[in-house]
């Protein structure tokens, strides 16, 4: 870890301070054995493709443009996309990060990592919760809201010592969280 290349941010941008604290976040949680899940990733994918494949047969239907313009706008920017965003939005949220439980683990639930970082404002929040609420070995949602000041340097270098310390107090907390009864 030592000859690793510092994590550098845009202390302007705030984009690119969520965007290096997620990547952490990602690799601290992989590195403690849970394994990501891209199911969803796989089927945004597999929606995207699918309007792809139909914005290609609209444009080689064999009407022209101004003809097949209901089919375009109900097909595609209609239908499919608002699927897709109705999936993102509900499904999804904040979250940057599935996984499965760790091999060996007697929970039968992985993780679920989201963040937020409202604009304008230097207070980021990181919230770990179960993949399946409903599941008996589901624990309790835990999260931390902290300033992200404390994590980076005046020359935008984030401090990984300091924030990996916090993020793996947070998935302490949430593996002893007692069960839900």
């Amino acid at each position: 870890m030592a000859n690793k290349k510092p994590k550098k941010a845009n202390l302007l941008d705030h984009h690119s301070i969520k965007h290096i604290l997620d990547e952490s976040v990602s690799e601290i949680v992989k590195r403690r054995g849970y394994e990501e899940n891209v199911r969803m990733s796989n089927i945004r994918l597999f929606f995207g493709t699918f309007i792809i494949m139909i914005a290609l047969f609209a444009q080689f239907y064999n009407k022209k443009f101004p003809q097949n313009r209901e089919f375009l706008i109900g097909c595609i920017y209609i239908v499919f996309n608002g699927l897709l965003q109705l999936i993102i939005h509900l499904k999804e949220k904040n979250a940057i990060l599935a996984t499965y439980p760790p091999k060996g683990s007697f929970t039968s639930t992985g993780l679920v990592v989201s963040s937020k970082l409202p604009r304008f404002s230097d207070e980021y929040t990181l919230t770990i919760a179960s993949a399946d609420p409903q599941s008996i070995s589901a624990g309790k949602p835990v999260q931390f809201t902290k300033s992200v000041t404390q994590w980076f340097t005046k020359d935008g270098v984030l401090v990984e010592g300091l924030f990996w310390k916090d993020v793996e107090a947070l998935l302490n907390d949430y593996a002893a969280e007692p069960k839900k009864s």
